[in-house]
């Protein structure tokens, strides 16, 4: 199926120290998956009405490997499966050839209007 390839650098601001998710200065998880689920987010989003969006309602992800700062982390997310609203996705983040990273991800199509109107009752 569909595939997207996003790179970025780790910086001071996506750290485990940073973050509070550790104390050291490398890249932290949550900062990984939020990187995996924006991938996958827009891939999805080439495949949804206007008016649409995806939300993330599941993850299963391994993070590998430490990577410093400085260094260039590149996702690959794969749309596996559509399913009326439902999207999978397998994803794998990489430090040059060395997968640091993977995901098996779930999206939902959501209408974006009726979804924040939901949170105002």
């Amino acid at each position: 199926m569909k595939t997207i390839v996003k790179s970025f650098t780790v910086t001071q601001n996506l750290t485990a120290q940073a973050i509070g998710s550790g104390g050291l200065p490398v890249l932290a998880t949550p900062a990984m998956i939020a990187a995996m689920e924006n991938a996958a987010m827009l891939l999805a989003a080439e495949e949804i009405e206007p008016g649409n969006t995806t939300v993330g309602v599941k993850i299963d992800a391994d993070h590998i490997k430490a990577s410093p700062i400085g260094a260039v982390i590149t996702v690959k997310a794969e749309l596996i499966s559509m399913e009326g609203r439902k999207f999978e996705f397998e994803i794998e983040a990489y430090e040059g050839e060395t997968m640091i990273g993977k995901a098996k991800h779930t999206r939902v199509s959501v209408n974006a209007e009726r979804f924040m109107a939901k949170l105002e009752k």
